[in-house]
């Protein structure tokens, strides 16, 4: 791995180079463990500890296949689809290896008794399969995470839908979180110039996720003027929402948990900011009881901040907690996309506030191959700006997990791989800092 390494941080070698460049027989990866996946049975999901069940190995390098490329990870990141794995919630992930494994030959070695995890990368291209023309060795990357065979005709109008497609690093092997990852091709996107190998590697998952749910057309179709309800708006995915909505000329009402990431928000030049904890919402009576008289306290506040307007997209991702005030909340004809249920998955809401009002409830998952080079574009244009707040050592992947996993973090959390350091990786410093306040908006709170 100190050849690849010294290689890229030259920034002299030429595709030639890395072609010559020895492949390791092994590498370092975050992983779980498939004789581990009963190790929390009985414990309460919010005491699950990431740290007991990742697990930093040494493993091979998978063969290399055709339409896919070698990647030298120099940084990722936690998202919360690493959170699930960790805590094998609501699956273990080892089910999705075992059926991947049954499609072909070739997807036999995603089937294997580790999983190596880890949904973004950013790095350097260091071999490709067959059939690959759009990428070489030494190309500067990163990935998005949408796997698919395209062997079916319903994929390809919108890829999101093809009967194959899976999450790179949670329903396949070979993720990010490790020094090499194994990808397809067509998930390889250039790596915005002037970010650090860690800033490059944080939108990727999220970025994406909100730019199909909220923007695309496959999602809410967001317009000028929407007032958009974006619950967690300082975090991982609410963090790229509200950039969506100020950017696209729409007004945000951010919803948070706290003075500190109200003033986030309001960093980001978002002006509509309820702080649910200080106003103290209280949507459920008890486990198994709403209360509607909180959902219309939640209106009333939502009309004040925008001049007796209603909400026209509710960005939703909290899931039971949250559900059944966003339905009501919503405006008559408004739409409610979802993407997460990270408060629990089985959706409570009064049904009369969707059919009566005409309401729409839109699912959304990831982004299609078209909307995660959009969103990587707005990226590399300053356009939208990554969120990361903090960066953790591989080894320390299982803290990583765990405290976005306990919702201590803000934005997003990087990981660095096979990076020595941060800040690295820069090749357009002129651009960097024309926008060096926005991309360290994060740190800096």
């Amino acid at each position: 791995m100190k050849e690849i390494l010294d290689a890229i941080q030259s920034g002299a070698a030429t595709p030639a180079d890395y072609a010559a460049l020895p492949l390791p027989d092994s590498y370092r990866a975050v992983t779980v463990h498939k004789d581990e996946t009963d190790m929390f049975e009985g414990i309460a999901t919010r005491d699950k500890d990431p740290r007991k069940s990742l697990h930093l190995d040494e493993v091979p390098v998978p063969e290399l296949g055709p339409g896919e490329a070698l990647v030298a990870v120099m940084a990722s990141s936690v998202n919360y689809n690493s959170v699930w794995t960790s805590i094998f919630e609501p699956l273990s992930t080892f089910g999705f290896l075992e059926r991947y494994g049954r499609v072909s030959e070739l997807t036999r070695r995603h089937d294997l008794p580790y999983h190596v995890i880890g949904s973004d990368l950013a790095g350097v291209v260091l071999r490709t399969g067959p059939g690959v023309n759009a990428w070489k060795p030494g190309d500067e990357v990163v990935a998005h995470c949408l796997s698919v065979e395209l062997e079916s005709s319903d994929g390809h109008n919108d890829t999101m839908l093809d009967p194959e497609q899976r999450i790179w690093g949670f329903e396949t092997n070979f993720g990010g979180l490790a020094e090499v990852a194994l990808v397809k091709s067509n998930q390889l996107m250039p790596k915005p110039d002037h970010l650090s190998w860690e800033e490059a590697a944080a939108p990727g998952l999220v970025n994406s996720t909100a730019y199909r749910q909220l923007v695309s057309c496959n999602g809410a179709g967001m317009k000028q003027g929407d007032n958009v309800l974006i619950w967690g708006a300082s975090g991982g995915l609410g963090s790229y929402a509200t950039q969506f909505a100020l950017a696209g000329g729409a007004n945000p009402v951010c919803v948070v948990s706290s003075p500190q990431k109200a003033e986030i928000c309001r960093s980001m030049g978002a002006e509509a900011i309820i702080d649910r904890n200080a106003e103290d919402y209280r949507f459920w009576k008890d486990e198994h009881t709403q209360d509607p008289k909180e959902w219309k306290r939640f209106g009333k506040r939502i009309r004040e901040l925008t001049g007796g307007e209603d909400i026209d997209i509710v960005f939703e991702h909290p899931g039971r907690e949250t559900f059944g005030a966003s339905v009501y909340v919503t405006r008559k004809g408004g739409t409610i996309t979802t993407c997460a249920s990270t408060s629990g998955y089985l959706h409570q809401y009064d049904n009369r506030y969707l059919w009566m009002s005409l309401k729409r409830i839109i699912g959304s998952h990831f982004a299609n191959y078209r909307e995660a080079w959009e969103a990587n574009r707005l990226i590399a244009k300053g356009k939208i700006h990554p969120t990361l707040s903090k960066v953790y050592s591989l080894k320390d992947t299982g803290q990583a997990a765990h405290d976005v996993h306990r919702n201590l973090h803000q934005g997003k959390v990087g990981v660095l791989c096979l990076a020595p350091e941060e800040g690295l990786g820069v090749r357009d410093e002129e651009k960097r800092a024309r926008h060096a306040e926005a991309i360290n908006r994060f740190r800096n709170v």
